[in-house]
């Protein structure tokens, strides 16, 4: 830390390293798109190494980081060029699709559609199985906000899951 702290380049990249799969777990949620959730990682770690003089020794590495990437990817689905391909990215399922691979088309159509308030903490609750706790510090919340947060989420995320069943 004390390294990294100092401009050891390296020192950073090592203890950034275990939180990578996280993150690029977390951008490809929130983007859908390899190359897009790569450049918002390299884009938040080049921020991250910018403001870790900043960094309070004793703070947790993980939260910042992952606060750093989500705010790159709400970025990036902000602007005027994410908006205008994603609208051109809608896939239709083929017919011959096995039915477990149409309900995970079904849920990621469904995730897509969610306002980024709800994907976030979600993502970061279910998909990257963060702790409570941790997913307040990345949220900037309480943990019973949290908490509110990851439940007003799945009452928004179930209309759109709402699937006719054949009796």
């Amino acid at each position: 830390m004390r390294r990294a702290k100092r401009g050891d380049g390296l020192a950073f990249a090592r203890l950034l390293e275990p939180n990578l799969d996280q993150a690029f777990r977390l951008a490809m949620t929130m983007l859908n798109n390899r190359v897009d959730a790569e450049d918002a990682i390299q884009d938040a770690a080049l921020k991250a190494w910018r403001a870790f003089g900043r960094f309070r020794e004793n703070s947790e590495l993980r939260p910042w980081f992952l606060s750093i990437v989500a705010n790159e990817c709400r970025s990036l689905r902000r602007t005027r060029w994410w908006r205008t391909l994603s609208l051109e990215a809608v896939r239709e399922p083929a017919q011959s699709v096995e039915m477990g691979l149409v309900e995970n088309i079904d849920l990621q159509r469904a995730l897509d559609r969610l306002p980024h308030r709800h994907l976030l903490p979600l993502t970061l609750y279910y998909h990257l199985d963060l702790p409570i706790e941790e997913v307040a510090r990345i949220l900037g919340c309480s943990v019973g906000s949290a908490r509110v947060r990851i439940h007003r989420a799945l009452q928004a995320l179930r209309p759109a899951l709402d699937l006719e069943v054949d009796v």
